[in-house]
């Protein structure tokens, strides 16, 4: 950590969650871990920690992903979401890695080729999503029956991807009623794994009485993303009113919303003040002299930018440094932001860029974009400090550290 500029990870939020989703939810025998996009950008190294608080499956989108985790020791079932090409099916015999089966094109190139060790397969039913996934319902049955008879193939699960939450619209239930209509012809209780929902499915929907599978990703990170609940005003009554018309006229299936759950997030972004100085009223500050001091200021720079993934939509947010806010000022920098600051504040004080004083939550909405998109957008060269009981476990730098050298 060269810059002091960091991540934060809290374990025991992480643990936390894994063990109030479990217990408040326990009809489940398999827990998918999500781990995919560097574990939503709190570092893959947290998947042992998760697997020690009872998650007993996890998922990725590629190989490499599963292969960083596999070198970090974990050993319990990965599942790769996305397809891997055919040539590399070695790789993931070697390193138990199952494989997802998303097209019929796919699943002829794997029957046709001559598996020498035990390889597990999901099938992936399109249901609606309109991306990956077998959409026909003869030919699923007819890759069910193959690959039970194909040599060393184990088929182990099969799987759809919901597109919305269903809890204002009618597509949920249409892709529920649609993954029943593409496996009509197979029996499911024949396939061990069978895993529909995610992480607002959970929360939102009861349980699917066939399904003994449920995907945990941003619940895992301490994000419940239900819709909150409306004032009782005159305008939000009405709106209820609509929705429930519409609910009844489309039939859409009832969704719970008042959800007890104690989540607790564990990514936090920080930085340190690499220099303050004082301007004068009428200096203009950084790139294309937008900020014009209206009048003596003091200002910080921070080692942080674009190039970290500090999107240039933070311009002008908030920042927090011994306590107190400040807002960033000028245009953000490849490897610097500004903020104007007053004189309390001092070099090498630290900088909560994302954490208890600022939530993800916050800064993704004044960047406009999600809490999924606000944590994986952060480069992985920037440090992941992992801590559990306040006392660093694990620090994942990409770059090892020859100082002191």
């Amino acid at each position: 950590m060269y810059r002091n500029t960091y991540i934060e990870v809290n374990i025991d939020n992480l643990q936390n969650n894994v063990k109030e989703i479990i217990g408040k939810y326990p009809e489940y025998k398999y827990y998918f871990g999500v781990v995919k996009g560097n574990a939503y950008g709190h570092s893959d190294k947290i998947a042992k920690y998760l697997v020690e608080s009872g998650i007993n499956y996890l998922a990725v989108s590629s190989l490499e992903e599963g292969i960083s985790i596999r070198n970090d020791g974990v050993t319990i079932p990965i599942l790769c979401l996305e397809p891997i090409q055919i040539e590399y099916i070695s790789k993931c015999i070697q390193n138990n890695i199952t494989i997802t089966v998303h097209s019929y094109e796919y699943f002829k190139q794997l029957v046709s080729q001559e598996i020498e060790k035990p390889l597990k397969v999901h099938i992936k039913v399109d249901t609606g999503l309109c991306r990956l996934g077998l959409d026909n319902k003869e030919k699923i049955k007819q890759v069910v029956e193959e690959l039970r008879e194909k040599h060393n193939i184990i088929l182990e699960g099969i799987f759809t991807h919901f597109a919305t939450d269903g809890i204002y619209d009618v597509s949920w239930d249409n892709q529920y009623a649609k993954f029943q209509e593409l496996t009509a012809e197979i029996d499911l209780s024949q396939i061990p794994i069978v895993h529909l929902g995610r992480s607002q499915t959970l929360l939102n929907h009861e349980k699917i009485p066939f399904a003994n599978g449920i995907r945990l990703g941003i619940i895992l990170y301490g994000y419940n993303t239900t819709p909150k609940t409306l004032p009782n005003d005159f305008i939000n009554r009405l709106r209820k009113w609509k929705r429930a018309y519409y609910n009844k006229k489309n039939h859409i299936s009832p969704t719970i919303t008042n959800i007890d759950i104690n989540l607790k997030t564990a990514f936090s972004l920080y930085s340190e003040v690499m220099q303050v100085k004082q301007i004068k009223k009428g200096s203009f500050v950084g790139y294309g002299r937008i900020y014009e001091a209206q009048e003596d200021m003091y200002v910080a720079i921070i080692p942080i930018g674009y190039a970290d993934g500090f999107s240039r939509k933070n311009k002008g947010r908030q920042v927090v440094i011994n306590g107190k806010r400040y807002s960033l000022i000028g245009e953000i920098n490849m490897g610097m932001v500004i903020a104007k600051v007053d004189q309390t504040v001092h070099e090498k004080d630290k900088v909560t860029l994302i954490g208890e004083d600022i939530s993800m939550i916050e800064a993704a909405r004044y960047m406009g974009t999600s809490v999924y998109e606000g944590s994986c957008m952060l480069n992985n060269w920037i440090p992941r400090v992992l801590k559990k009981g306040g006392q660093i476990v694990e620090i994942d730098e990409k770059v090892e550290s020859n100082r002191g050298e």
